[in-house]
């Protein structure tokens, strides 16, 4: 079964200031900060790689206007880097409206064979890294007191047992964790907390560290017989950043066909 048709955008986020990490690239990240823009939102990406984040921005800023698209490099395991971030959106945009954390890093190990460092880089990207920037982002959101969304990117294995993936999992787990608790604190000040979680949506960094054989049985497993494109995890994550979630929070949304 092949993609559905690409949807045009409806103003859900007009006039809306947005942050969006890792989102360099074809992943889900560069494809939240486009269907941001296509509803109207300002953006600002931010990402771990200096030059695809430029070459994003520009593709971006080109398509959409150079007023409405800023970059910054950001590596979530850098407490200075995340407090910059969260800075120059404020000097630039005079506050911010919503966050999208979608940095993570995957990886593959037998447990047995797992090392300290696999398991300790994994969680820092994976985990700490959306504590740190949920927690810049609810200090800047109750500051200003004006509302506001989080929307944090989980996974269905954090749900289900996967082999190889135990640090992956643990760490995906606990941002499903960590949104139900912070969505708990935030609600206080108007703040909305929730989570995606996508099984298999397909991009190339994913095509590269991943074999062929892992890919195809992961597919047969979706109910459509296809992965997900990452315009289509997109798509969720604006109707959790939309008014059309306002009764939402600290809730984790499958984006899934899985079936076993």
């Amino acid at each position: 079964m092949s993609a559905p048709p690409y949807l045009p955008g409806h103003g859900l986020l007009t006039g809306r200031t947005a942050v969006v990490t890792a989102a360099a690239g074809a992943g889900i990240g560069g494809a939240t900060a486009r269907r941001f823009l296509e509803e109207g939102a300002r953006v600002v990406i931010s990402d771990a790689h200096p030059r695809r984040l430029k070459e994003s921005a520009h593709a971006l800023a080109d398509a959409f206007g150079p007023d409405r698209v800023t970059a910054l490099t950001c590596d979530v395991t850098d407490e200075d880097q995340v407090a910059a971030l969260f800075a120059h959106t404020e000097r630039t945009h005079g506050g911010l409206d919503i966050v999208v954390n979608n940095a993570g890093l995957g990886g593959t190990a037998e447990l047995t064979e797992m090392t300290d460092d696999q398991w300790t880089k994994i969680l820092d990207v994976t985990l700490n890294g959306t504590f740190r920037c949920t927690r810049a982002a609810l200090r800047s959101l109750k500051s200003a007191g004006r509302g506001g969304v989080v929307v944090n990117n989980a996974s269905v294995v954090g749900w289900r047992a996967q082999r190889g993936q135990a640090h992956y999992a643990a760490a995906k787990a606990g941002v499903m964790a960590l949104t139900r608790c912070a969505a708990v604190e935030a609600a206080d000040y108007g703040v909305r907390v929730n989570a995606v979680a996508p099984s298999l949506a397909m991009h190339p960094h994913l095509a590269k560290v991943t074999s062929a054989e892992l890919l195809a049985e992961l597919t047969a497993k979706e109910a459509f017989g296809r992965y997900a494109e990452p315009w289509e995890v997109a798509n969720v994550i604006v109707f959790l950043a939309s008014g059309y979630s306002s009764y939402m929070t600290g809730e984790v949304v499958p984006v899934s066909s899985q079936h076993a």
